[in-house]
């Protein structure tokens, strides 16, 4: 347990820091220290050599510690904020019983509040990105923006342009297109399409976002074969099962992010890997909404593209990854005797440069490397927990925390030191969302399936 300074991390000057250890892309590295400069990675190498080529920078050393990416969560919520603790005990498919109405009784005011408590949260959690997956909230999206980049995290920002309900599909298409080009030069807000299910979105639409979002660089991202519910209505809408639909209308390819993916057929898991689309394998909303769990060891396996998502649950990277691995071994490993269950370091990688390769920004965030957006979290590996290590990724699956993260870092500017954010206050936005949250809720007309613990107690009849 060390005792630094943020001071000694503030500023936008060039910085040579020097932690116990960093984690490169083949694993943590010790002797070794990092160069930010202009927001970037400016070098990454061997201590002394990075010292004797900056001569004019004095190292800041940080002893106990481990400098690694920020994690990437590769699916959420920003406006659902307010309501993540009435989705506990629900049945699957909640969206329309509670999402759908708590989004439509959010206003500018609101939204912007429910979206930057989103991102502290994150930011606490050491998310250094996090992807919205389009907000059902009638407001304009520079509100979320405006949150996000106060905050000081990075977002990829998605529009929701389906057209099924409207028939306008050419009013969703100008929307697309305004959106992406909005958003096409900002440092932290990156432009996504987002397409809740498959049938909110006409063929045509389907393909023409697909077009654009490739032509762009961007993501469209669509819940994908997340709940039986919506296998069956698209077998009988369609006789295809949600991702062979996409795959038949042309709308499958390196540009989509399919959210959840929980029910695959061996058929689907060939579909992934032959057309390069991603998955964003969300094991915390499997627990949470009785979803099927995601068949990740496989995809990995298969060089699927993947990274790891939150879905809105909860903001901690490492409880991620440890659920990540976690899903896989009671769904997987002990029915086969897999004991590693692709060992601490796939899904460390997977929340971190998997999940910015799933959003498009692989080449921006993700990786400690030269010339990357030093997007970075400072680490205390010497608490009781993390000292006595053998094995790094391992232990910081297994017994990594929040609490364990002494800053984060987004473009190089210091966003989060020991869980309160630098630049703004804290305090004031979580009694705003208090306030904002209670009237959200009474104005919503939301339907819960699963009653209070108190009530469920009391109803079971428990002493």
């Amino acid at each position: 347990m060390n005792l630094l300074s943020p001071e000694l991390l503030q500023g936008a000057g060039p910085r040579l820091l020097v932690p116990d250890a960093v984690f490169l892309p083949e694993g943590p590295v010790e002797g070794h220290a990092v160069l930010v400069l202009d927001g970037v990675f400016g070098d990454v190498g061997p201590a002394d050599a990075l010292t004797a080529a900056h001569p004019h920078l004095s190292p800041v050393h940080l002893p106990g510690h481990l400098l690694m990416p920020g994690f990437v969560d590769a699916h959420h919520h920003l406006t659902q904020s307010f309501g993540a603790a009435l989705a506990f005990g629900e049945p699957s498919e909640i969206f329309r019983r509670v999402w759908v109405p708590l989004e439509g009784a959010l206003d500018e005011e609101s939204a912007y509040v429910a979206a930057k408590l989103a991102a502290l949260e994150a930011l606490r959690g050491g998310f250094t990105t996090v992807a919205d997956a389009g907000t059902r909230a009638s407001v304009d999206h520079g509100v979320l923006a405006a949150a996000t980049r106060e905050a000081g995290i990075r977002c990829v920002l998605g529009l929701v342009c389906g057209d099924a309900e409207s028939g306008d599909s050419a009013e969703a298409l100008a929307r697309a297109e305004a959106h992406l080009a909005r958003y096409a030069q900002d440092p932290l807000v990156h432009p996504s399409l987002a397409v809740p299910v498959p049938e909110a979105a006409t063929a045509e639409v389907l393909r023409a976002t697909a077009a654009l979002a490739a032509d762009a660089g961007a993501v469209v991202q669509i819940h994908v074969n997340e709940h039986l519910a919506g296998v069956e209505r698209s077998l009988v809408q369609h006789g295809l099962r949600p991702l062979e639909y996409l795959h038949h209308v042309g709308a499958l390819g390196p540009q989509l992010l399919a959210a959840h993916a929980t029910l695959l057929t061996p058929r689907e898991l060939s579909l992934l890997a032959e057309t390069g689309a991603a998955v964003s394998y969300n094991p915390v909303a499997s627990a949470w909404k009785g979803n099927a769990v995601a068949p990740a060891t496989a995809m990995a396996e298969r060089g699927i593209r993947f990274g790891l998502g939150t879905d809105g649950t909860r903001a901690d990277g490492f409880r991620l990854v440890e659920a990540a691995e976690f899903a896989q071994r009671l769904t997987h490993g002990l029915t086969t005797g897999d004991s590693s269950c692709g060992a601490g370091w796939t899904w460390l990688d997977r929340a971190a440069r998997g999940g910015a390769d799933a959003l498009g920004l692989g080449a921006r965030t993700g990786t400690v490397a030269p010339g990357m957006a030093a997007d970075f979290l400072l680490v205390d590996i010497s608490t009781p927990e993390l000292a006595l290590s053998w094995d790094v990724p391992w232990e910081l699956l297994r017994r990594g925390n929040r609490d364990q993260i002494t800053s984060v870092h987004v473009d190089g500017l210091l966003r989060m030191w020991r869980g309160r954010p630098t630049g703004w206050d804290a305090d004031t936005l979580v009694r705003q969302a208090v306030a904002h949250s209670r009237e959200t809720v009474r104005r919503a007309r939301i339907t819960q399936a699963h009653p209070t613990s108190a009530a469920a107690r009391e109803r079971s009849g428990a002493q």
